[in-house]
Order: structure tokens, then sequence, then C-alpha cells
């Protein structure tokens, strides 16, 4: 069983490093990416994320299967949260256990690139002034990307 998700409700981080955690990891990292107050001078009030389910849990697989096939005795569960999120939220959880250190981090580093590469999220920064879809996956509201 794997967990590559997106989930609706606030992400519990330490559920994902439970799933990952055997007796022949030496190392387990985790990467909570969350919502922050200020980008470049500019107040966020709060972002809304969408996804394309379907297709996002298919992308969030695959890119376990890629760090799996990679990074040898590494074992991944991944969690990205949609809807609106709050300043300090958590956005995404990234759980890597490996035998080692350094291919833990690696892989825990190359998950969060290949995501905003790959997975069907757009993120909407909403400011004290008005608001956009961020990111090189931009959308129109209401549009889906496949």
């Amino acid at each position: 069983m794997s967990i590559f998700e997106i989930v609706t409700e606030p992400i519990i981080p330490q559920t994902y490093a439970d799933y990952v955690l055997r007796p022949e990891a030496g190392a387990v990292t985790m990467f909570t990416g969350h919502v922050r107050e200020w980008t470049e001078g500019v107040r966020t009030l709060y972002l809304a994320y969408e996804a394309y389910v379907p297709m996002a849990q298919k992308k969030l697989a695959e890119i376990g299967r890629e760090i799996e096939e990679k990074w040898i005795g590494t074992r991944v569960a991944i969690a990205h949260r949609i809807g609106e999120l709050q300043i300090g939220d958590i956005a995404v959880v990234i759980a890597v256990s490996s035998p080692h250190r350094s291919d833990a981090y690696e892989a825990n580093e190359y998950a969060i690139e290949r995501i905003k590469e790959i997975v069907p999220i757009w993120k909407q920064e909403v400011w004290e002034d008005g608001k956009q879809w961020m990111g090189h996956q931009k959308k129109k509201p209401g549009e889906i990307q496949l």
C-alpha cells in the first residue's frame, strides 16, 4: 500500500513519517511546505489550491515510483492539500525513508521539484489588493488542464 494523495483536511505530518518508517531505514526526511505571509514584499491573505484530483494522485504515485527506482531502498509518502489554506497551514508533505540519509535528502528534494513540474495542482495567491494564479501551470478559474 502506498500513500500518494490529494486531501482537503489539514495534513498531519506524523501520519506520513509513520508510514515510511521501517526497521531497515536509517533515515527519514520530511518536507512540509507551508503558506507564508510575505512573498517579495507582498502580504498574502490566503492561498487557494485546485487540482485535477485523479491525475494529480496518479502523478504523485509516478513520482514515488521514480524515487524508489532511482534511490534503491527508499519508501515515499506524499500528500498535497487543496482548498483554501490560511497562513501557516501545510500545503504539502513529503516523507522519505532510506537506509542512508543522503539518499533520503536527495529523494525528498527531487520529489518537490517533480511535483512542481508534472502534478496538475494550481495555486491562487490572494493578497490585500488582488489575486493571481501562480506558478508554471497558471490556469483560469474553472479550467481543467491535463
